[in-house]
Order: C-alpha cells, then sequence, then structure tokens
C-alpha cells in the first residue's frame, strides 16, 4: 500500500518561536509531516540576532538563556550548539541611581524585597524609605482579586520608592514596560500564589524566593560563544523545514480540508495550501490573520499592547574609562530620567570576549519603554551620543567607541497588561475550536527564549493531537 503524502504545516513567523514549532512537528511528526516557515523580514530570528561591532560577534537582541528553565538550554543542545553553551562570567550588577553605582540587593524576586537587611546594606532608598516597608507586616491584607497591577500591590504593602528603584528597574526591564500597569499573574508567577497566601508581602516574597529552582551548575544565565543570535540558523537547519524569508502572510482563509495563506504583495501574491497552521508572530499581525475567522482570539490579541526599544552595542578601547566596568552592568530606574534604561558589560558578562578581543571593552545599552518613544524617533548617531553623555556620567567615559551599532526592536516587547492571563486563555480557546490551527510566540506565557520555546513545543503538540484518529499513520 502506498504511503499517504506528508500533511503540510505552514509556520507563520520566523524568529525562535516559529523556527522552534518547526523542529517539534518534525521531531514528533517525523516523515508524516512536511513544515513550511513563511518569515515576512528579509532574516530569520526574530529579535534573536547577531553581527558584528568592532570585529567581534555581540548579539543585537536577547543574548542569554535563562538556565532555570530547560526549553532554550534543551533546544540549543539538539541544535548542535550544547558543546559551546558556557555560564555567565558574571551576574553580578548594580542600579544607577541618586549619582551612583549601588549594588542590586540580594533577596529581591524582580526587585520586590524579600530580606531587609541586604535593601539596606544596598543604599538604593533612603533611610525613611527603608523605614515605610516594615508597615507591611501589618497593613491588612490587599485585596488581589482575579489579578493586580505589580506597582498597586508593593506600592500599596511597601511603599513608592521601592517600585520606583527596585520593580521598575528590574521587571520594567524585562518588558520595556511600566509596573503600575504589569500583570502580578503573569510577569510574577512564583510570586503571585504567595503574594495571595500571605498578607505580608515581603514574608511571600521570601518564600518565593526559598522555592525557586536552580541550574544544574547553579548559574542563571548562559549563551554559545558568539552569541544567542547563532540559535535561529542552527534550529532552522536542525528542523529540516522550508524557510522562506521576505514571505508576508496577507490573509488566512478556511478552505474545505485546512486553511490557505495568501503571501506577497497584492500585485504579486501568491496561495499556499496548508493542512495545519502555526502562527508565531507579534500580536498585531496574529490579530490581523485571525480577524476573519477566530474573530473572538483576534480581539482579545488586539488588546496587548508592545513596547518599542534600541539596543545600541558600543566598542571602546579598554582605556576608555576612568572606573572601569565592574560586574555584568547595571539597570537605571526611569525616575532618574536617564536616556538609557540599562547596561550590559558584554566583554564582562561572557567569557569569550577575552579571546577574542582582549583589548576591548563592549557594552550595550538599551533605550525606550512603553510610552516613551521620543528618544527613539532620533537618528543613530544622536541616540548613540545622548547614550554616551549617560555612560560618560556613570563610568567616567573619556574615548568615542572605535565603532557604535543601534538595533531598533519597534513594538518589540508584548505587555502583559492585567487579567493576561485570562485573555491568553481565552485567546486559546477560540483557536482550539478551529481544527488545524495554533499560536506561539512571546505574546502568551512569557518573554523569555526558554517560554517562547515552550509555546511552540505546546504549539506543535496541540496541531498533531487535532489530527486525532484521522491520522493516516
Amino acid at each position: 500500500m502506498d504511503q499517504p503524502a506528508p500533511r503540510h504545516v505552514v509556520v507563520v513567523g520566523g524568529g525562535i518561536s516559529g523556527l522552534a514549532a518547526a523542529w517539534f512537528l518534525a521531531r514528533d511528526g517525523g516523515p508524516r509531516v512536511r513544515v513550511t516557515v513563511l518569515e515576512g523580514a528579509p532574516l530569520i530570528g526574530g529579535k534573536l540576532r547577531v553581527s558584528e561591532v568592532a570585529g567581534v560577534p555581540v548579539d543585537e537582541g536577547a543574548e542569554s538563556l535563562l538556565l532555570r528553565r530547560p526549553e532554550a538550554v534543551e533546544l540549543a543542545r539538539a541544535a548542535g550548539l550544547g558543546e559551546e553553551l558556557e555560564d555567565a562570567a558574571t551576574t553580578s550588577a548594580s542600579i544607577w541611581t541618586r549619582g551612583r553605582m549601588r549594588p542590586i540587593p540580594s533577596g529581591t524576586v524582580m526587585g520586590v524585597p524579600a530580606d531587609l537587611r541586604a535593601l539596606g546594606r544596598a543604599g538604593i532608598l533612603t533611610a525613611g524609605e527603608l523605614a515605610r516597608i516594615p508597615a507591611d507586616s501589618w497593613l491588612p491584607r490587599t485585596r488581589i482579586g482575579d489579578d493586580v497591577s505589580v506597582g498597586r500591590l508593593v506600592t500599596r504593602r511597601m511603599g513608592r520608592a521601592v517600585v520606583d528603584r527596585l520593580v521598575e528597574p528590574l521587571l520594567g526591564g524585562v518588558y520595556a514596560g511600566r509596573a503600575d500597569l504589569l500583570s502580578l499573574e503573569a510577569t510574577l508567577p512564583q510570586l503571585a500564589p504567595y503574594a495571595r497566601a500571605d498578607r505580608s508581602l515581603l514574608v511571600a516574597a521570601r518564600r518565593a524566593r526559598e522555592a525557586q529552582p536552580a541550574s544544574a551548575t547553579g548559574a542563571v544565565f548562559g549563551a554559545p560563544r558568539g552569541g544567542v543570535g547563532r540559535l535561529p540558523a542552527a534550529v532552522a537547519r536542525l528542523s529540516g523545514a522550508t524557510v522562506r524569508t521576505s514571505a508576508t502572510v496577507r490573509e488566512l482563509s478556511r478552505t474545505p480540508t485546512g486553511w490557505a495563506l495568501t503571501v506577497g504583495s497584492t500585485r504579486d501574491s501568491e496561495r499556499i495550501d496548508a493542512d495545519a497552521v502555526i502562527i508565531a508572530v507579534p500580536p498585531a499581525a496574529a490579530a490581523r490573520l485571525l480577524r476573519e475567522h477566530v474573530a473572538p482570539a483576534a480581539a482579545e490579541l488586539s488588546v496587548i499592547r508592545s513596547a518599542s526599544m534600541a539596543v545600541l552595542a558600543l566598542a571602546f578601547p579598554s582605556t576608555a574609562f576612568r572606573r572601569p566596568p565592574v560586574g555584568s552592568g547595571f539597570l537605571v530606574p526611569p525616575v532618574d530620567g536617564r536616556v538609557i534604561k540599562a547596561a550590559t558589560f558584554s566583554s564582562k558578562k561572557w567569557g569569550w570576549y577575552a579571546d577574542a578581543a582582549p583589548a576591548l571593552t563592549v557594552v550595550r545599552v538599551s533605550v525606550g519603554r512603553l510610552d516613551e518613544e521620543t528618544d527613539l524617533q532620533r537618528d543613530d548617531t544622536e541616540l548613540v551620543e545622548l547614550a554616551l553623555a549617560d555612560l560618560a556620567e556613570a563610568l567616567g567615559v573619556t574615548d568615542p567607541p572605535i565603532d557604535a551599532r543601534v538595533s531598533r526592536w519597534g513594538g518589540g516587547l508584548p505587555q502583559y497588561g492585567v487579567g493576561h492571563l485570562g485573555r491568553v486563555a481565552r485567546v486559546r480557546s477560540a483557536v482550539a475550536a478551529h481544527p488545524g490551527l495554533a499560536v506561539a510566540g512571546a505574546a502568551y506565557d512569557g518573554v523569555g527564549i526558554a517560554a517562547c520555546v515552550a509555546t511552540a513545543e505546546r504549539a506543535a503538540a496541540d496541531v498533531l493531537r487535532q489530527w486525532g484518529n484521522d491520522n493516516p499513520w
């Protein structure tokens, strides 16, 4: 008997979520599945990209894998990068606030304090601001309901200064967002159950810290030598999928046997038929594709806002600093009014720079967050000059960089507003009602690489499961 033709699955989006979905389809579907990845941009990888600055590779987007979660590390190993994975050489970081570098205190959960002594030693808060925190132990319980913003809860329990000086640079930095708008349940899932169980947020943060798992090596972050931006191409090769770039999907339509995708411009479009489709693009683009056939999911996705930011990579002679960089970098509270929101000392954080460029110090600087796009409207030269002015004050930079690169990520970070988990559940429920359709990406369960990979595995499993007993294999 002839074997039936493989089922065709099209993945819309060639970022790490879409490429990982292609791999999981190949891994779990085997020869019964053929996969095509359609990416609208000229390059795959989405926000994972690496290019040279002063002759050395520097990530343009995310630059590390969270080692406490297995998904991204396991994917890197499957893609042949396991032998090149290295732990970060240092993760000690500072907060530049009130004109000084101050160590990030140990014992916080994304800035929510769990250890008052460590917080006091850090010198980030004034004596009066510190004196406000113990009121958390006797204040009436704060009603969380279905969800609450992190900023509202922490302000109520510990005072506004904790939000402004700690939570905003740490949690807000991850999302390029605002703590007053970010969901407790979605952005701090490790803290949320304890915050519900304990009246004291300080006790809740302490319990969350104690329950936090460690990686096998005890390290928090790792990356393959040469940058995380190497991962997308490796995963694409691993998947064996047909990958097309500059292939924008304009429309998704139902057919009697599956789905049809309209690809390309209105003047030069083509139709691609698929038995199943995984949509792995940002929320606004996903909403556009789903609007006609899965309107409830499109409506929910259209509510998710996205923040824009830029990452500046600056290469300096190692002699260009009056105060040499120490640790992995520093964060900047928005309340201090600086242009830069964070700086990473890449050549200190990753050991391979010592081999590749021992005389260079590479600093990556991030600019921009939700509703603060004014600085991002400046051209590259002016944006670099503004960042250098901040670095001159923070680190005593005396010489201009020998090379600089500006990478702009318009709408790159989805915002997990209050009620986000319920919104995601409604999206998935609506999508699941349409066989042969699934969603993946940073808009759902986390913006980190591991979380994106997890959504990809779930989407691939959903597609394969939906075929059920109708599966000829």
